[in-house]
């Protein structure tokens, strides 16, 4: 019901809303989260509201397009769920060794300082330029070149061992190839 002062009374119209939700999704608490979110949008597009209109039905429209986008969103979901299984039995599971190296070079990366990790995940995983990267961080360009550096020696020491001379077999994402010894 809406009245002459707020024609925009959403919450007389709850039960209507909770009504047709449980009708079309069978379950009180999945209604539940259909009716929030319909007030979300409704609030959200309130300026689309006529205030010649009915409430009510363009609350229920609102509740309707919700839940035929969460069908489709559901059956757009199952069917990737379905390709990704068959895709799954197609490509045979990395071996132990691939499993215990990739366990290996994320401790060491997980065990870099805080601002070296920060740095190199940036540039190297979030494949931010050097100017990005610093901007983000709130720091100098130079300085943010000196953790990068930093923290790829540790991972190549970590990779050769202590030896410095010793040639990786760690190539470093995002770094530079004339940058490893």
């Amino acid at each position: 019901m809406t009245t002459k002062t707020n024609p925009f009374n959403v919450l007389g119209q709850l039960a209507a809303l909770r009504r047709y939700a449980r009708s079309l999704v069978r379950n009180p608490e999945d209604a539940e989260d259909l009716v929030h979110d319909t007030l979300v949008r409704a609030l959200e597009r309130k300026s689309s509201f006529r205030s010649d209109g009915s409430i009510r039905n363009w609350l229920l429209s609102i509740l309707h397009n919700t839940h035929v986008d969460r069908l489709r969103r559901n059956r757009s979901l199952e069917r990737r769920h379905r390709e990704a299984g068959d895709m799954a039995e197609l490509v045979s599971p990395a071996g132990q060794d691939h499993s215990v190296r990739l366990s290996q070079v994320r401790e060491a990366f997980l065990d870099l300082p805080d601002d070296q990790r920060e740095a190199l995940h940036l540039v190297a995983i979030e494949e931010l330029s050097y100017q990005e990267a610093a901007t983000v961080l709130n720091i100098p360009m130079g300085t943010l070149m000196s953790r990068i550096s930093r923290a790829r020696a540790s991972l190549r020491a970590m990779e050769g061992g202590e030896d410095e001379k010793a040639v990786p077999r760690l190539r470093i994402v995002g770094g530079n190839p004339d940058d490893q010894p």
